[in-house]
């Protein structure tokens, strides 16, 4: 069976070529049809954990107490922030971001009521709702009270005085709620039972109507970031204008995934043009790998694009690790060509080309499976764009594999012969060369070398972290950093926190008697009031935490929270109690006071000050904290266990009182993540590879010493990273097992030349320099494809990209050295092949 399959192998890419590029032509026809469905994804649910609960009680809280789904625009005037040219313009902006159609409110300085410029009464603040655009505010007291109160300060003013801001709230998007819930009711069920068909059929169509809809809506949140900027720029003559928070981000990252994919593909394919030319010197192997790689990247994207396949900042440099990894199969194919080109064989073009195929088939079926299984590894991560990353270049690394075989030796079989391109003795051999002597005669340094690297390696593990900062995820030069840094330091931190507050399993609510003759100047003030009085209490006593009871406790949580040096805006029902106060005269407030100027309270200031911060009944509290992501103290899970741990044992509230969401929590739950997926992705790509060499070489033992050169190179980088204080993210954390993946890739085309010399020449440095000079080239060449295409990647504005193939490409040069020195040295000493059989050469 396997031999009618080579032969028919043969008789199709070698007889019948023109058979097999007008299929491909076909196929690439096809896949750039459906390249032009090829779609991304920024969003903020596709940074998050599978499955994470607290992801469910993130969305309950938003849907409770409003959307995050806002922009935070800075605007620092040229003026004083409280001139009339600075007031009008700062008015035109609002009113013209306010025309959008999408935009639901624009809240900024001049929206909000104002009380102490001068001070009102509740009675005042019903009959109207002073502004700073009211005839009679002081502009003077304004600015103070804008810069003086706790609810203000740090919101809608820096604490100099010189920064205001402009929050723009878009609209609740209730059907991508209700389509996103069906889907993912659809999945929790698969969690806990098999689906029926039925549900299956369902579940498909679920999830199939949320990822268009999700598509379009991603569309027009970047149509409302161009729309808002487009009217920002009209106002930065007046005022150094900054854009912020999640919609914006969502929207420039999919600006750098798309400026990713086009800079990578470009910046690689120029790269291997180049590097072709002159290393190999030949037009036909500059044109023909080239077609090949291009058709590989072409028919991964329109596979995307056909099973609509998102693709991530993540997964932005699949374009170039596709053209790398092509490429390096090609390149192992041109060398064993050329090499049978130069021996005195007499094998005519076609005869050379079988032979190539023949004795490059399994050690390119092994690499490529190695690499698929270390990007497979990918899954153990837990984090979906990682894991997207991963199942993309299996696929990827597939196809190349299926293209490669095809094309190469019907493309080249229809060219005719041409002169050798390797001289005896070139740069590439003279440095593979001088290895293999350096290594025989300094080999006990060698080793001692490397065992001085792995140490340091481990050392520098045992400090890697997983705290970083999102901010320095961008470029100092982007928007995104220069807007989300301005808000960090100057206007309360970046990062939303929510603290939650319910009442215990079982309460009692507390009731404050009223007093009938103390409550006369009460009836006085609001005489009008005769219900409110009737109705005792009212909200106040049915409530747990609304009354002035409990919030003493609310005063004291806030009062903690803001004592917390990596905390910056808190906002609670303190600092609406704040403001009821003076609304009050500056007198305490009692349980009917406080349940009559609820009541009383108009509904735009009741939809500022309350229904943020409090469940409609009063039985939950939330806290809204916006924590400094720059703070270089900053360390997330320490700062979630301590808030929980304190707010239990210091604050006497029950477990069950207490929780905490938000960003920093789902962030937090990724970045914990990532230690146990380093473990879990190389514990498997480890055990799966040492599995696949012990089957192809036939030997545990020759697979054991296979696997050490890239595992030297992955603690070398790992441990490098820790030396360095760089954190792993969700980028960094690929490469150690995509550094084992890709790297014993050379392993297994060096142990099988060498296997094969040694049964040759029956002496083990004779087998290795022989190897040197004739495999050795092909692993070099490669290798300084793979790192120098690596390299590309430091183009990108995402920081994690840069480190990812900077680091990477590091990794493939350490991983090359090691397979020309430290494996044939483990080989020498160890003997997998047995006794040697010719006497040992005493040249070097």
């Amino acid at each position: 069976m396997f031999n009618s399959l080579t032969a028919l192998y043969y008789k199709l890419t070698l007889q019948r070529p023109i058979v097999v590029l007008v299929a491909v032509a076909i196929f690439v026809v096809a896949a750039a049809y459906y390249a032009q469905d090829f779609k991304l994804d920024a969003s903020a649910d596709a940074l998050v954990l599978e499955n994470d609960e607290d992801l469910n009680y993130y969305r309950s809280i938003r849907g409770r107490y409003g959307s995050d789904d806002f922009l935070f625009i800075t605007y620092t005037p040229v003026a004083g922030v409280m001139d009339d040219a600075t007031i009008a313009d700062l008015r035109a902006l609002r009113d013209e971001l306010a025309t959008l159609g999408r935009v639901e409110s624009v809240v900024s300085m001049l929206d909000v009521p104002l009380i102490d410029s001068p001070r009102v009464t509740l009675g005042q603040l019903q009959e109207e709702v002073r502004t700073l655009e009211s005839h009679d505010v002081d502009r003077a007291l304004a600015l103070k009270e804008f810069t003086g109160s706790r609810l203000y300060k740090n919101l809608l003013m820096s604490p100099d005085g010189r920064t205001t801001t402009l929050q723009v709230n878009f609209k609740w998007d209730a059907r991508y709620v209700e389509l996103r819930e069906a889907r993912d009711s659809l999945r929790a069920k698969a969690l806990s039972a098999p689906l029926t068909a039925e549900e299956k059929l369902e579940l498909e169509r679920a999830s199939k109507v949320f990822d268009q809809y999700k598509a379009a809506a991603q569309d027009q949140v970047q149509a409302d970031i161009v729309a808002v900027r487009k009217i920002i720029d009209g106002h930065k003559g007046s005022a150094e204008i900054h854009l912020g928070g999640v919609p914006m981000v969502a929207s420039d990252m999919s600006d750098y995934v798309r400026s990713d994919i086009r800079v990578f593909g470009a910046g690689v394919a120029l790269f291997l043009i180049v590097l072709l030319a002159v290393s190999l010197k030949r037009p036909r192997w500059v044109m023909l790998p080239m077609l090949i790689c291009v058709v590989s990247g072409i028919a991964m994207v329109g596979y995307l694009g056909l099973v609509d396949w998102r693709v991530t900042v993540v997964s932005s440099n699949f374009i170039s690790l596709m053209l790398i990894l092509t490429l390096s199969l090609l390149v192992h194919l041109i060398v064993r060509y050329e090499e049978l080109q130069q021996e005195e064989n007499g094998f005519d073009h076609r005869a050379r080309i079988e032979e190539t195929l023949r004795s490059k088939f399994m050690p390119s079926l092994f690499t490529a499976s190695t690499t698929m299984v270390a990007f497979a590894s990918l899954v153990f991560s837990g984090i979906r764009p990682v894991i997207d990353f991963g199942w993309m270049m299996v696929i990827g690394v597939g196809m190349a594999l299926t293209l490669v075989f095809f094309m190469f030796p019907a493309g080249l079989s229809l060219l005719r012969p041409a002169a050798p391109v390797f001289r005896r003795v070139d740069v590439t051999a003279a440095i593979t060369g001088r290895l293999a002597a350096t290594i025989h005669q300094h080999g006990s340094k060698a080793l001692l070398i490397y065992a001085v690297v792995v140490v340091l390696g481990v050392v520098g593990i045992s400090r890697l972290t997983v705290e970083n900062s999102f901010t320095e995820y961008f470029k100092k030069s982007t928007e995104i950093y220069q807007g989300m840094a301005l808000i960090d330091k100057k206007v309360g931190g970046t990062t939303p926190l929510d603290i939650i507050l319910d009442p215990p399993k079982e309460t009692a609510v507390q009731v404050e008697p009223v007093d009938d003759e103390e409550d006369d100047d009460f009836d006085e003030l609001f005489a009008d009031d005769e219900e409110d009085a009737g109705s005792g209490a009212g909200i106040t006593g049915s409530s747990y935490w609304f009354n002035v009871f409990q919030l003493e406790k609310i005063k004291e949580v806030h009062a903690y929270l803001e004592s917390l040096e990596q905390t910056g805006k808190v906002l609670s029902m303190d600092t609406t109690m704040d403001l009821l106060q003076k609304l009050n005269q500056d007198k305490p407030i009692d349980n009917l006071t406080l349940s009559v100027m609820y009541k009383r309270m108009p509904e735009s200031i009741k939809r500022t000050l309350f229904d943020p911060y409090m469940s409609d009944d009063g039985n939950q509290m939330r806290f809204a904290i916006r924590v400094i992501d720059s703070n270089p103290d900053l360390k997330r899970n320490e700062l979630i266990e301590r808030i929980n741990a304190d707010l239990i044992d210091k604050l006497n509230l029950q477990p069950e009182q207490v929780s905490l969401s938000g960003m920093l929590v789902l962030y937090n739950n990724v970045l914990q993540s990532l230690f146990r997926s380093q473990i879990l992705t190389l514990s498997a790509v480890f055990i799966a590879i040492m599995s696949m060499l012990a089957l192809l070489f036939q030997s545990l033992r020759l697979a054991a010493i296979g696997i050490v050169p890239t595992l030297v190179a992955a603690s070398l980088i790992l441990g490098l990273m820790g030396l360095l204080s760089i954190p792993l993210d969700i980028m960094t954390i690929t490469i150690a097992a995509i550094t084992v993946g890709i790297g014993v890739d050379n392993t297994i085309h060096y142990v099988h030349r060498i296997r094969e010399e040694f049964a040759k020449k029956g002496e083990y440095w004779t087998a290795i320099r022989a190897s040197h000079a004739s495999v050795g080239r092909a692993i070099y060449y490669t290798s300084i494809t793979v790192t120098l295409g690596f390299s590309i990647l430091a183009l990108s504005n995402f920081i994690p990209t840069i480190y990812f193939g900077l680091f990477t490409g590091l990794a493939m040069v350490v991983a090359l050295v090691a397979n020309l020195t430290l494996l044939p040295l483990l080989i020498q000493l160890f003997k997998p092949f047995g006794a040697e059989t010719a006497p040992p050469s005493v040249t070097s």
